[in-house]
């Protein structure tokens, strides 16, 4: 089973790219983020011709979070993260696919830090650690994908310290990442490429950051006990943020045994 993750950065401007990587990688499961499109916009007749059953919420300009089953529909369980019911802001989903829950996360980014965005991303940090600890707990298969707006180390980032004052690199982020960690998930491809310096999945379009492999990691596949004792591969499709009309992110997978 191959599981992948992929910002597309606006599902619609961006559906001829993503239709073009799905008919390449093939991928079981997909999960969304940034589709910028509300509810009603979602393309879904398209990804239906492609071969895939969808379920997502969208957001009106901003947000979104969508999963994808090649030919199944996802049995969706929770369309929110759990916690604060006064957030309206589209950015969990979880479904179940062929056997596997898998969740597609949206954290908040966090700029400008330190200020009442970087205090939100914080605390929907606090709300995921809970949830997946619930969810750990259970012992079932689970992928917790997505764009998790962190790098958790410093091999995650090209050598720079342009970057030093964003909310992607503060401590507390990336201490909420650790503790995310700590309560048993893998990290699949920093287990599969422990010594791959330059495994980025975002480059920035600023500052001509692609050509020059200014890269980030932030995009991340979590792994329940029983999902990594499956992890046979994984990687990034880096030449996807090279085509025309990109996203300034790559999709991200691993495949289970």
């Amino acid at each position: 089973m191959k599981i992948a993750t992929f910002n597309i950065n606006n599902v619609n401007r961006r559906l001829p790219n993503l239709l073009e990587w799905l008919e390449e990688a093939k991928p079981d499961a997909v999960c969304l983020q940034e589709l910028k499109a509300e509810q009603s916009r979602f393309p879904r007749a398209a990804i239906e011709a492609a071969g895939y059953g969808a379920v997502w919420r969208g957001q009106k300009t901003w947000n979104g979070v969508a999963i994808l089953a090649r030919g199944a529909e996802p049995v969706l369980t929770r369309d929110e993260l759990p916690g604060d019911p006064d957030d309206g802001q589209s950015r969990y989903i979880e479904a179940a696919v062929n056997g596997v829950l898998i969740a597609s996360i949206y954290l908040p980014n966090g700029n400008p830090q330190p200020g009442p965005k970087f205090d939100y991303k914080l605390a929907w940090f606090e709300r995921l650690i809970a949830h997946a600890g619930e969810l750990f707990a259970a012992d079932l298969p689970v992928v917790l994908a997505g764009d998790y707006n962190v790098v958790p180390t410093e091999r995650d980032i090209y050598p720079t310290k342009s970057w030093d004052d964003d909310a992607l690199l503060q401590p507390e982020s990336r201490a909420a990442f650790a503790r995310l960690l700590s309560q048993g998930w893998t990290d699949a491809l920093r287990r599969l490429h422990p010594e791959t310096d330059d495994l980025y999945t975002f480059w920035d379009y600023k500052r001509g950051r692609w050509g020059r492999n200014a890269g980030l990691r932030l995009d991340h596949l979590l792994l329940s006990r029983s999902t990594a004792d499956r992890l046979t591969g994984g990687g990034v499709d880096r030449d996807v943020r090279g085509r025309e009309g990109a996203s300034d992110h790559a999709p991200a997978w691993i495949s289970l045994d």
